[in-house]
């Protein structure tokens, strides 16, 4: 069973639909017992860092996802779910992430020309980093997902499994051990995304 954590951030309908379209067991729940018992986890998130790792605090979800990533339980972030795996945001101030992948989470016009609109919103394509990241398994390296942000994950290099090009190498994905990391948005990515959560779900 794959636990989709619903700490009241993120985009929760379409990310069931497409784990259920892909026949995976999944379950949106805040029910501790029941993320306990799933043999993965998806942190969702969309919004600002801040209100989205206090509700995680909050609701003591912020210690449980340290948990069972630290017992080896597989566990991906999406978007804001995955910034939120860092150390810290610096997001209308500092702010202080779960510590699960070293690096900070910064603003994207820090590296994108001017001329870029931000949020960076739309399609673009990965250039893997880490071509035998497990959740690439189904997927090609020059694929495209769907994007929507305005900051990135910086200071991360050793731990990045994809960037892409926003007139700038940008963090796309992450990868440290059994903690994963995307910055676009699987559930809008088509097909390509839906082979990335498939092969999540197989990890």
């Amino acid at each position: 069973m794959l636990a989709v954590i619903d700490y009241g951030v993120g985009n929760l309908f379409s990310l069931r639909s497409s784990l259920e379209f892909l026949g995976v067991e999944t379950v949106v729940t805040s029910d501790k017992t029941e993320i306990e018992k799933a043999d993965r986890i998806i942190l969702p998130g969309v919004g600002a860092f801040e209100d989205a790792a206090k509700k995680l605090r909050d609701t003591g979800m912020a210690e449980l996802v340290k948990r069972q990533a630290n017992s080896g339980k597989p566990v991906m972030g999406i978007c804001l779910g995955m910034q939120l795996l860092f150390e810290k945001s610096f997001e209308y101030g500092v702010h202080e992430g779960l510590g699960l992948i070293e690096g900070f989470v910064r603003p994207l016009t820090d590296i994108v020309p001017r001329e870029l609109k931000i949020p960076q919103m739309g399609w673009n394509a990965l250039e893997f980093t880490k071509p035998d990241c497990p959740v690439f398994k189904y997927i090609e390296n020059g694929d495209y997902v769907y994007f929507v942000h305005s900051y990135y994950a910086a200071d991360c290099d050793k731990d990045t499994a994809a960037v892409c090009d926003y007139g700038a190498r940008v963090t796309a994905a992450v990868s440290k051990g059994n903690v994963f990391g995307c910055q676009f948005h699987p559930e809008k990515s088509g097909d390509t995304g839906l082979s990335i959560l498939k092969a999540f779900s197989e990890v």
